[in-house]
Formats: structure tokens, C-alpha cells, sequence
């Protein structure tokens, strides 16, 4: 998919996928094979339809499901209290079994990422340390300015909808917990939150859903098994199989639990005030990202460059674009790897941080974890309080790092932060789940842009090369920059 014009420089196309941007398997250093999409758009579809627990299906399950809502509340006064309770129970079988499996994903996911991040740091020490401590830093700063955002401003504009909403999770304790903590001082929320790191029986952090302990466990635990081929790791790996296996069959059941959830919560929800909070779910998470994107990004870059952030971004337009139609870092990555080096960027380089920064740096993720639970609980009339928003920002870092190569699974690790603080998942959960695909898409923008942000950084700060460096200073003319958009 790559063109050599006239004056040797690359052109570069992109490429068609069907993945999600959280399947990022086949992470590696050398740059995978592209394959180009086979039939016409409309066949595309067509195939995508017919493929279980694809956007497309889940997104006909939604109108489906809203067209019915719509109708019956339009043309009954009174909707019988037993037929959102019986018609709710295919969805609420699907999340309790997505909930089930949230433990050995994120003990697996954590493990195998520690063992790796310490394989990947042995090709180079400098490079590695730097790298690792970019996109940690990156993530930090993207929940960090995502949960203030958040807080001031979004929550503020949500419409509590609990007096219509039949709860999944009838946890009595939930609420009076939320109650308490906001009237623990701040030095005890402090320590219960220091104190939830170690847990003083493992076993009953996993019983008891302490799943900060639990996290922090896997981290210390995975760092300390010897080597990524030991007995030990080989039955890890077969575990993270099998629960890839069992999510994945469940994600494929998404398009009847998404239409279960949503059609009985409409035939009692209010539609006006549902129809407003997914507006600013939806809006709030998209301007946030743009903020990290053309703010945050911009900075960072500049300041260890001195480079023109936004020229470099324009440049590398096939690999954002790419990764806007696919929904998929890891399908972008041939991509994203051939514009960074058209820009410069030596292979040396180029062949670690982007693979890396497709298997931990999801800053895109980390900002949605935050909104999408502050709106689970806002919708809920539940206030949160700063240790529930400390813990929010730890889980939402950790876990963007653990997302595992599966369709959707940022949606189970969703419910895993939501349950950490005692945030009820309730039908509103649904709506999140049908709108998920067009989310997603700039979540993968914003985590593939920040990859590309990254290798150039890693240049300046190394200062390692190949001998491949193409347009190093960047100084190609406006005309070309045009040229580089227009390719796509």
C-alpha cells in the first residue's frame, strides 16, 4: 500500500479493517503486512452485518430497540411494571457475565503487560526508560486533566434519570458507601486509599472485589516472575486465552443485550433527559480528546522539538485518518509506522515506540474512562467524592494499559472502574454500549496521533539513527503538506 513517486519519497495509503482498537494483537518490532479490503463498500457492510457482535449489528439492535421503545411509549399511557423487568433480563445476564470475567482479564492483562514492557526495555535501555516514561506520563496527564474536566463541567450539565431507571445492581450498600466517604476527612481518605494498595489477604480482595489491591498484586507478581518463557508464564498465557475466548463469544451476544437493556429502559426512561446525557457523554468525550490532541500534545512536542506540532500532524494525516476508519491501532500500525519514517524517524526507533504505543498507550482510553463513569454515577444522582476520584484516576491509568488485544473490552474494564466505586451499572450502561463505535473511533485518533507524537520525541531525545532519515527538520512546503492530507 505503499507508493515510491518520483523523488523517492513515500506515499502513503491507508488500510481497511474491521478490528476494534483494543485488539492490538500482534504487537511486534517488524512492520506487519498490510492487506488491502476486498469488495465494495456496500459488501463491507453487508459482511459486517452478518458478523456476530460487530458495530453493525449493534447499532441496528439499538435502533431497533429505540424505534420499539418510542412506539409503545407513544401509544400506551401506562407500560405494565412487569414487562421492563421480564424484557431486562437477557441484558442483565449478559453484564453479569461480562462482570464475571473481570477479575482473570485484568490479572492476566497485567501480568503479561509487566513481562513484556521488561522484555521490550532489554532492546534498549535508554530508549526504553524514556519511551515507558513518555506514554506513562502522556496517560497521567490525559485522565488527570480529563477527571477536572469532568467534574467541573460535564457532571454539572447531566440529568439524574434514577427515578426512571430500573436498577441491574440493586446494591443497597452502594450508595449508603458514597454517603460515608463524603464525610471522611481528607487525611483519611488519603489513607484509605494508600491502604488499598496491599491487601492483607489476597484471596479476599478477590471475593470482596478490591480490585485497586488486586491490580497492584498482578503488577508486583508479574514483574517478579523470571522470564517471559517460564512455566509459570506459559499457563498465564493459556488463562488470558481462555478468557479472551469467553469475552469474546460474549461481546458477539452484545447486539441482544444492547437491545434488552435499551428497550426496557425506554419503555420508563425519559427520553428528553436520556437523550440529553448521551449528548454530553458524547460531545464531552469528543472535546476532551481534541483538547489533549491540539493542547496537551502540541506543547510537549514543541517544547522537546521545537518542531511544529500541528505540521507534523498534517503530515502523518493517512495514519490518524486510518486509524478514525478503522477503529483500530493495531490495524493502523503499517501505517503509522511508514509515515514516521517518511517524516524522519529512523526504524530504530520507529520499530519500538509505535508497537509499544500500541499495546500501552491508549490516552484516548484514559480519558473516556473517567466521563463514562462519572456518568454512569451523575445519571444516578450519586456524588462522587475525592478518594472515589483518586481511585478513578489510578484504575483508569492502570487499566489503559491492560486493555488486552479483544474486541470492546475497554467496555468490560469500564464496568471493573464503575464497580471500584460502588457506581451501580444500570441501563444507562446500554446506551454507553450503542454508542461505543463512534467513541471509539476517535479514542484510537487520539492514541495512534500520540504514538506518532512520541517516535519523534524519542529522535530528539536519543538522538539514534539509521541512516533512513527522510525530511528530518520537517521542512517540506505547504503544497506537500497538502499533497500528504490529500493521499488518503
Amino acid at each position: 500500500m505503499t507508493k515510491d513517486n518520483q523523488d523517492g519519497v513515500e506515499q502513503v495509503q491507508p488500510m481497511a479493517s474491521n478490528e476494534s482498537s483494543s485488539e492490538k494483537a500482534g504487537v511486534g518490532f517488524s512492520e506487519p503486512v498490510e492487506e488491502k479490503p476486498k469488495g465494495t463498500l456496500v459488501q463491507r457492510l453487508v459482511k459486517q452485518a452478518k458478523t456476530p457482535g460487530s458495530a453493525i449489528q449493534i447499532i441496528i439492535a439499538a435502533a431497533i430497540a429505540i424505534a420499539i421503545g418510542m412506539a409503545v411509549s407513544a401509544s400506551v399511557d401506562e407500560v405494565p411494571e412487569a414487562a421492563p423487568a421480564i424484557l431486562e433480563i437477557p441484558g442483565s445476564l449478559w453484564l453479569r457475565a461480562l462482570k464475571a470475567a473481570v477479575l482473570p482479564l485484568i490479572i492476566v492483562a497485567i501480568m503479561i503487560a509487566m513481562q513484556d514492557l521488561r522484555a521490550m526495555a532489554k532492546e534498549g535501555a535508554q530508549l526504553a526508560t524514556y519511551t515507558i516514561f513518555w506514554y506513562i506520563g502522556t496517560t497521567c496527564l490525559a485522565v488527570v486533566h480529563s477527571m477536572i474536566l469532568t467534574d467541573l463541567v460535564w457532571r454539572r450539565l447531566m440529568v439524574d434519570v434514577s427515578a426512571t431507571l430500573p436498577a441491574l445492581d440493586e446494591d443497597s450498600s452502594a450508595g449508603e458507601k458514597a454517603a460515608d466517604g463524603a464525610e471522611n476527612a481528607p487525611h483519611d481518605i488519603v489513607v484509605e486509599v494508600f491502604e488499598s494498595f496491599i491487601p492483607d489477604n489476597v484471596v479476599g480482595a478477590l471475593a470482596n472485589n478490591e480490585l485497586l489491591a488486586v491490580l497492584v498484586t498482578s503488577i508486583v507478581v508479574g514483574l517478579l516472575i523470571q522470564g517471559p518463557d517460564s512455566s509459570i508464564m506459559r499457563a498465564v498465557r493459556e488463562v488470558e486465552r481462555l478468557v479472551s475466548i469467553i469475552i469474546t463469544a460474549l461481546i458477539k451476544l452484545a447486539p441482544i443485550g444492547v437491545f434488552s437493556l435499551i428497550l426496557a429502559n425506554l419503555l420508563t426512561l425519559d427520553m428528553e433527559a436520556a437523550g440529553k446525557n448521551m449528548g454530553i457523554l458524547i460531545g464531552g468525550s469528543i472535546a476532551q480528546m481534541a483538547i489533549h490532541l491540539f493542547i496537551m500534545y502540541p506543547i510537549l512536542f514543541f517544547a522537546f522539538t521545537r518542531k511544529n506540532p500541528f505540521t507534523y500532524w498534517m503530515k502523518n494525516s493517512p495514519a490518524w485518518i486510518t486509524a478514525w476508519g478503522t477503529a483500530s491501532s493495531a490495524a493502523t500500525m503499517p501505517v503509522t509506522l511508514r509515515c514516521v519514517k517518511a517524516r524522519g524517524v529512523p526504524q530504530r526507533i520507529s520499530r519500538f515506540t509505535i508497537p509499544l504505543g500500541t499495546l500501552i498507550n491508549m490516552d484516548g482510553t484514559a480519558i473516556y474512562f473517567p466521563m463514562v463513569v462519572v456518568f454512569l454515577a451523575a445519571t444516578q444522582g450519586m456524588k462522587l467524592n475525592a478518594g472515589d476520584y483518586t481511585i478513578i484516576v489510578l484504575l483508569s491509568t492502570l487499566s489503559s494499559i491492560a486493555t488486552t488485544p479483544i474486541p470492546s473490552s475497554s467496555l468490560v474494564l469500564t464496568i471493573m472502574i464503575a464497580n471500584a466505586v460502588n457506581v451501580p451499572v444500570t441501563g444507562m450502561y446500554a446506551i454507553v454500549v450503542a454508542f461505543d463505535w463512534l467513541i471509539d473511533r476517535f479514542r484510537t485518533m487520539t492514541n495512534v496521533s500520540g504514538d506518532m507524537f512520541a517516535a519523534r520525541v524519542m529522535q530528539k531525545l536519543t538522538g539514534i539513527t539509521d541512516g533512513d532519515i527522510v525530511d528530518v527538520n520537517g521542512t517540506e512546503s505547504h503544497e506537500e503538506m497538502q499533497k500528504g492530507a490529500d493521499r488518503v
